[in-house]
């Protein structure tokens, strides 16, 4: 089955991009636009873009562009129906579907069947500890005992699994699941030494007499559990998690982010914990924009996702020798990520859980308010305490907090650090930071060889790479000979001015984007006006596109895309048909529709202030259409005859007779009339 053409339709009219994308990192308002730091690629300055009037994005580091489905799409990795139906299920759409062949039901999204399945045990497993006899007695015993109420339960959809051997997969396959299904999602297990007759018949649960925790994704979509045992057994672990599968990699997720991420968003804070029960215990207090990282060492990936919502993070740790020393080991990772991390321990003999119930939720707010402690100042006062005046250790206690402060990317923060810490260390800060230089030089200088490394290795920068998309073909705005008149905004942005420096420079950049010649980026200025402005009408009854087509009879575009293009747009025109911006916005080439949001795509933004302060008018691009269109034919012309210029001077290195040379001569000044003709019409100095 798949969702027809008409349910499409209405799910696209529904969505709102700035919602959509809002669910997955913080949008800060800037103008009529919103920004963010982009979730594709590592960047401190937010670069991401989103455009509520249009509906797209636009991430102007890595390129990434596109609407509501095909962000859900990248974000959560998931194919295009699976994120038609996630926005379907958002905005209430009933989804109508059509039959498809046996070919197209074939290659469905395996990933779809595994988010079906575990669903479905997560149902199973809320449905046992609730109406079993086991699941009363066991499970949602010990849920009250830790003070979980229904609600919370609810929230996070907590479960509990029969301590029987196969008790959840006997029932998935009498539902018509498969084993290897279930195998898959890591539900079920086969004993070692099994083949493909016996399989089925010693197959058993994964998670058996245990309380269940549901992992989500940021989306909300089960993708893997966690469980407790509850009775004692030297033998087995007293956690058990879901291994890694398509849709579940551990590192990646934090558990709680789809419940705590609004809160997260809201409070501009995440607190981080370690364990399941640390998380459901403080949204039951009214803590709700806190995470854990599931007892795993804290990843690149989850930092990232952090970041997504929030630069603050407070990480909560016991308070025995073990917390200690976690909680100063990898925080180095937060710091480089751009992250402010606080520190937070509790007292001896408590954790998180623990001591919001004994002290309750006020006193714990407040309670972690007094003691938490940035990062450098925690490990600062931790360092020193362990040397304490052993001169030796103290050299070495300075040269680790250091190697932290520098790990810091923006240069204020570092200084801010670096006083506080010679203040705490009763040392000078210069020599800390000619310290702190002495570490950033020696990083600076191994840069260029992990560049080289990842070139080598041709290792994929960011979506555009995914994408087949080449990041160099942003805009026109970066090509030589450019005009204030070829910037990217459209109908609802102001010129941007000129092209210098607009644009930072794509890491995914190539040789072949450098060589890139005057005509291209004039036949990319051309094809961009056309997408974007081809219907508005010049004067009654004569649209962009007959003028400027019109004008330009008998050339052909070298560049293969904006070729493709050129001829869309005449074969249409012959037809009576005016191909619109939302036609290209939708098209089923996925690079007509990334270059199409990228044309529609302004980075910059117009200060209102510029008209009602200072009463100064800026005139919008679809102002002065008359004059981008006739400007952008001259120099397409004009480009186009220097090729055929530079055309007839090699023809003329391989003459064989003075006849054919006056020839070749006589063709190369011809153009060079037409080519000074051209430029004086633009206003260009000719020598």
């Amino acid at each position: 089955m798949r969702i027809n053409p008409e349910t499409v339709d209405r799910i696209k009219l529904a969505t709102d991009i700035v919602e959509v994308v809002g669910d997955f990192v913080s949008l800060k308002k800037k103008g009529a636009n919103y920004s963010a730091c982009c979730p594709f690629h590592n960047e401190k300055t937010p670069s991401f873009n989103v455009n509520p009037v249009r509906q797209i994005y636009k991430c102007f580091g890595c390129g990434a562009a596109g609407d509501s489905i095909k962000f859900v799409m990248d974000v959560d990795g998931i194919g295009y129906g699976e994120a038609l139906r996630y926005l379907a299920n958002k905005y209430n759409i009933e989804i109508e579907e059509e039959e498809v062949t046996n070919e197209e039901a074939a290659r469905q999204n395996a990933r779809e069947s595994l988010y079906i399945i575990l669903n479905f045990a997560k149902n199973f497993y809320q449905q046992q500890l609730h109406q079993s006899d086991e699941g009363l007695a066991v499970g949602l015993s010990y849920f009250k005992e830790r003070g979980f109420n229904n609600e919370i339960q609810k929230k996070f959809e907590l479960g509990y699994s029969l301590d029987n051997w196969d008790a959840f997969s006997k029932h998935a396959l009498e539902k018509g699941y498969t084993s290897e299904l279930l195998e898959k999602a890591g539900l079920l297990i086969h004993k070692e030494g099994s083949n493909a007759t016996d399989r089925q018949s010693r197959g058993y649960d994964r998670f058996r007499g245990r309380v269940i925790f549901p992992i989500h994704n940021v989306a909300g979509k089960t993708i893997a559990f966690g469980a407790r045992i509850l009775k004692s057994d030297k033998n087995q672990p007293k956690y058990l998690n879901s291994p890694e599968t398509e849709v579940y990699h551990k590192s990646d997720i934090l558990y709680g982010i789809f419940q705590a991420k609004n809160a997260i968003r809201q409070q501009e804070l995440c607190y981080l914990v370690e364990g399941y029960t640390d998380v459901v215990s403080l949204h039951q207090a009214g803590i709700e924009n806190v995470v854990a990282s599931s007892g795993t060492s804290l990843t690149i990936e989850q930092i990232k996702l952090i970041g997504r919502f929030t630069p603050n993070i407070t990480i909560l740790y016991d308070g025995d020798a073990a917390g200690i020393k976690a909680a100063l080991r990898g925080l180095d990772l937060v710091l480089e990520e751009g992250l402010n991390v606080s520190i937070v321990l509790f007292p001896d003999g408590d954790d998180p859980d623990s001591y919001v119930r004994k002290v309750g939720a006020e006193a714990f707010k407040d309670y972690l308010r007094k003691a938490s402690k940035d990062f450098i100042t925690f490990k600062t006062e931790t360092l020193l305490q362990d040397a304490g005046n052993d001169p030796f250790k103290l050299a070495t206690v300075i040269g680790d907090v250091v190697n932290s402060i520098i790990k810091i990317p923006d240069a204020i923060k570092r200084q801010v650090f670096f006083h506080r810490t010679s203040e705490m260390m009763k040392v000078d800060e210069q020599m800390l930071i000619t310290e702190g230089n002495k570490l950033l030089r020696k990083l600076h200088a191994q840069k260029p060889q992990e560049r080289s490394s990842r070139s080598a290795n041709n290792v994929p920068n960011g979506p555009g790479d995914l994408n087949g998309m080449r990041a160099g073909r942003q805009s026109a705005n970066s090509g030589p000979d450019h005009n204030p008149f070829d910037g990217p905004p459209s109908d609802g942005s102001p010129f941007d001015g000129p092209p210098e420096g607009l644009f930072e420079p794509s890491f995914q950049e190539d040789d072949q984007a450098l060589q890139r010649s005057k005509l291209y980026y004039q036949e990319e200025a051309f094809i961009r006006l056309l997408v974007l402005h081809g219907t508005r009408e010049l004067e009654p009854n004569i649209t962009v596109c007959q003028y400027v087509l019109g004008e330009i009879q008998g050339i052909e575009f070298k560049d293969p895309i904006f070729g493709h293009l050129l001829t869309l747009f005449r074969e249409n025109f012959n037809q009576n048909n005016l191909l619109s911006t939302s036609y290209f916005k939708n098209h089923r080439e996925a690079e007509i529709r990334e270059l199409t949001i990228t044309w529609m795509s302004s980075r910059h933004e117009l200060s209102e202030l510029w008209l009602s302060k200072f009463e100064i008018y800026v005139p919008f691009e679809t102002d002065v259409l008359d004059k981008t269109a006739f400007n952008n034919i001259l120099r397409l012309k004009k480009e186009f005859i220097e090729e055929k210029m530079h055309l007839c001077m090699q023809q003329q290195k391989n003459a064989k007779s003075e006849e054919e040379q006056m020839s070749i001569m006589q063709e190369f000044l011809h153009y060079k009339e037409i080519s000074m003709a051209a430029a004086r019409d633009l206003g260009r100095v000719v020598g």
